[in-house]
């Protein structure tokens, strides 16, 4: 059953497509009611599914768009297009409804979504942090295809993730042959590697344990240090950390 919305609390809509595991929260911001969610499992349909999805899960969660007082979206990185869509939406809704954007890394939720009590559904038996996994940083890989991926490792703290390493674009030869600290990797990344990960010594949760989602974002925004919403809606742009492929293409043939 949705939690009845607090009179005169403040609304919060979340939303992430930046990997094939999309998701959409609707929140009450002054505590930790969900009051309701949605996940977007088609992957490559993440334009088409957004919008009808927060129509939807406003409508579960008895909200209407006009309540909406604040907007946290996952800024990448991850697929380009997802991460596009995203952003285009959340710019588009916050420009309208002249209501604050949070921008959070999908990599940061993606570590936030480990301790969040809501884990998207899984094709297998969902994984869990072992009791002395809890304290080790988190190193979150999406998979950026061969041998590519998306990573930034965070620690969890008592005043939220404390980031080890940036975000950045790199393999996962270059991530195993340097310094990572002892870590738990998670993410689509991780899974697609996971032999030559644990091959190194480190332990691997299978996903979608580490993927970005609302919940992670929400916890982020909540948990963390205090985050002022973005100055300028209009010139802000997501983190793709690298090109798409119709810009590389464009570079090469110039």
């Amino acid at each position: 059953m949705n939690e009845a919305v607090i009179p005169g609390a403040d609304i919060l809509l979340a939303f992430d497509t930046s990997t094939p595991l999309g998701s959409v929260a609707v929140a009450v911001s002054a505590g930790t009611d969900v009051l309701a969610r949605a996940e977007l499992r088609k992957q490559g349909a993440h334009s088409s599914e957004l919008l009808p999805k927060i129509r939807e899960t406003m409508d579960e969660g008895g909200v209407d768009l006009s309540e909406v007082s604040g907007l946290v979206v996952g800024a990448g990185p991850g697929s380009f297009t997802g991460v596009r869509v995203a952003a285009a939406t959340a710019k588009g809704l916050a420009q309208a409804l002249e209501i604050p954007l949070w921008p959070i890394s999908s990599l940061e939720a993606g570590a936030a979504a480990v301790d969040a009590p809501w884990v998207p559904l899984s094709d297998g038996p969902r994984a869990e942090l072992s009791e002395d996994q809890r304290d080790l940083p988190r190193y979150v890989l999406f998979d950026a295809r061969s041998d590519r991926v998306y990573a930034a490792c965070y620690l969890p703290t008592d005043k939220g993730l404390e980031e080890l390493i940036a975000p950045h674009s790199t393999t996962i030869g270059e991530i195993l042959s340097g310094d990572a600290p002892m870590s738990v990797f998670v993410g689509d990344g991780a899974a697609r590697h996971a032999d030559e990960i644990r091959g190194a010594g480190f332990s691997v949760l299978a996903a979608p344990l580490g993927m970005p989602t609302a919940d992670g974002l929400l916890t982020v925004l909540r948990k963390g240090p205090a985050r002022a919403p973005l100055d300028d809606v209009a010139r802000w742009e997501p983190d793709y950390l690298r090109p798409s492929s119709a810009e590389r293409l464009s570079t090469r043939s110039s």
